[in-house]
C-alpha cells in the first residue's frame, strides 16, 4: 500500500525506461495497488513489462462491496495476480481453502497466479518450516492439474525476513525452494517441477540478489520495498 496514482505511474514509466537494458531472459512484472492498475497498464503498453494485481476476490461478481473480481483485472490488462501473500494470510485471515477458490477463478480467467507460501518466525524457530511450506503448497496446488501448473508461479516468503531487515541466507532459501520443487514433482512429475518458476520473497535487494539468484532452485524474486525505487528494482533484475 504505497504511492499515489501519479507516483505509481511515474515509477512504472521509470521501470519501463530502464527495462530496455535487460537481457531477454529476464521477465519483469509490476503489481501496483488496485487504484493504479488501469493507468499503470497504459504506461506499460508497448513494453515487455507485465501487469499484476496484488489480490483478487473469491467471487466472480455480485454484492461484495470493496472486492475486485478477476474479469475486472483482465479488463485493465493484468496478466498476473498475487495470491496468498503473507500479509493477506496474517492480517486478513486468508485460508488455503479460500486460496483454492481464488486460484480457480484466476486461472479460469486466463490470469497467471503467483502463489505465496512461507513460515513465520515461531514456525522457523520450532523447526517446522519445511512442514509449513509443504502443507501450504499441497493444500492449494494439489487441487489443480499438471497443465494448469504452467500458469502458476510460487513465491517463497520467509515471513520472519519481510520488512525486518533479516534475510534468509542463500543456503536457507535454496533448501526451501528445493523442498517446494520436490513437493510439486511428487504430484505433477519432475518435468513440471523443473519448469515451474519459484521466486524468493524475503528482503531481496541489489546487494544480496546475485548470491540468492545463483542458487539452483531460485528463479527470481518477489520484491517489496526495494521495488519502490526503479534503480533498486532494476538493480535486482540485472543481478539475475
Amino acid at each position: 500500500m504505497n504511492t499515489t496514482v501519479p507516483e505509481g505511474v511515474q515509477l512504472a514509466k521509470d521501470v519501463v525506461a530502464m527495462a530496455k537494458e535487460l537481457p531477454a531472459n529476464v521477465e519483469l512484472v509490476v503489481a501496483p495497488p488496485f487504484t493504479h492498475l488501469a493507468l499503470v497498464g497504459e504506461a506499460l503498453k508497448g513494453s515487455a513489462v507485465k501487469l499484476s494485481a496484488q489480490n483478487c476476490a473469491d467471487h466472480e461478481k455480485g454484492a461484495y462491496t470493496g472486492e475486485v473480481a478477476v474479469n475486472m483485472l483482465t479488463s485493465v490488462g493484468c496478466t498476473y495476480t498475487i495470491l496468498g501473500h503473507s500479509e493477506r494470510r496474517q492480517y486478513y485471515g486468508e485460508t488455503d481453502e479460500k486460496l483454492v477458490v481464488k486460484t480457480r477463478l484466476a486461472l479460469d480467467a486466463g490470469l497467471k497466479v503467483i502463489l505465496c507460501v512461507g513460515e513465520n518466525l515461531q514456525e522457523r524457530e520450532a523447526g517446522k518450516h519445511f512442514e509449513v511450506v509443504t502443507e501450504q503448497t499441497k493444500a492449494v496446488l494439489y487441487n489443480f492439474t499438471a497443465q494448469e501448473m504452467a500458469s502458476v508461479v510460487i513465491a517463497y516468503e520467509p515471513v520472519w525476513a519481510i520488512g525486518t531487515g533479516k534475510t534468509a541466507t542463500a543456503e536457507q532459501a535454496q533448501e526451501i525452494h528445493a523442498c517446494i520443487r520436490s513437493v510439486v514433482a511428487e504430484k505433477f512429475g519432475v518435468e513440471v517441477a523443473q519448469d515451474m518458476t519459484i521466486l524468493y520473497g524475503g528482503s531481496c535487494k541489489p546487494s544480496n540478489a546475485r548470491e540468492l539468484f545463483a542458487q539452483k532452485d531460485i528463479d527470481g524474486g518477489l520484491i517489496g520495498g526495494a521495488a519502490l525505487k526503479a534503480e533498486d528494482f532494476l538493480g535486482i533484475a540485472t543481478a539475475f
